[in-house]
């Protein structure tokens, strides 16, 4: 959806991850443990073998920690466009530094989040696959690592999405293309149309 936005609208759009190497660039273990896991990680095969327990901390200590470098980006580069992102800032910062008409957040059901993830063309997805792939064991690291995805995507968080005060789509159809209709709804919301 942001990319889309962004080409319709003629907007810089921030994908997820966006800045990443320069923030590993410059974080640090000390400030910055969860995203310094990416430089000081023993393996991609240890990444995508961690338990749910494990990857569910990481997940949201780094979501936490890259908000302080996304925050700043996010301001210097609106000083000359409009930017979309696609991010992770939790809802209680983004309460803190912005409003309704400005966020949105996507939600598709568990099963299609997790049982979909590898069928998403992106780069990023697919070198994960291959990681697991290459593992002693892939099935029961596939098995694992979707365990993992499971938790992140847990039906609390959701509700907990739902219930954040900011504007929320939930996508119900998967086996219908549902794009342009949450184009519309998304350019409504956030004022483009």
């Amino acid at each position: 959806m942001c990319k889309m936005l962004a080409e319709r609208y003629h907007m810089i759009h921030c994908e997820e991850n966006y800045q990443l190497e320069t923030i590993l660039s410059i974080a640090t273990p000390e400030c910055q443990p969860n995203i310094s896991y990416m430089n000081t990680k023993p393996s991609w095969q240890h990444f995508v073998s961690r338990t749910p327990d494990e990857y569910e901390a990481w997940a949201d200590g780094n979501a936490r920690e890259i908000a302080e470098f996304e925050i700043a980006e996010l301001i210097r580069l609106s000083g000359d466009q409009k930017v979309i992102v696609d991010t992770n800032i939790p809802c209680d910062l983004l309460h803190e530094i912005s409003d309704y008409d400005h966020v949105a957040i996507l939600l598709s059901p568990q099963a299609m989040s997790v049982d979909r993830f590898f069928e998403r063309d992106d780069e990023e997805k697919q070198f994960l696959l291959s990681v697991i792939r290459s593992c002693p064991d892939p099935e029961a690291t596939l098995k694992n690592f979707r365990a993992c995805i499971a938790r992140v995507n847990h039906p609390k968080r959701y509700e907990a999405f739902e219930k954040s005060g900011f504007y929320t789509l939930i996508r119900q159809d998967a086996e219908r293309d549902t794009r342009e209709e949450m184009l519309s709804a998304l350019a409504k919301h956030f004022g483009l149309e």
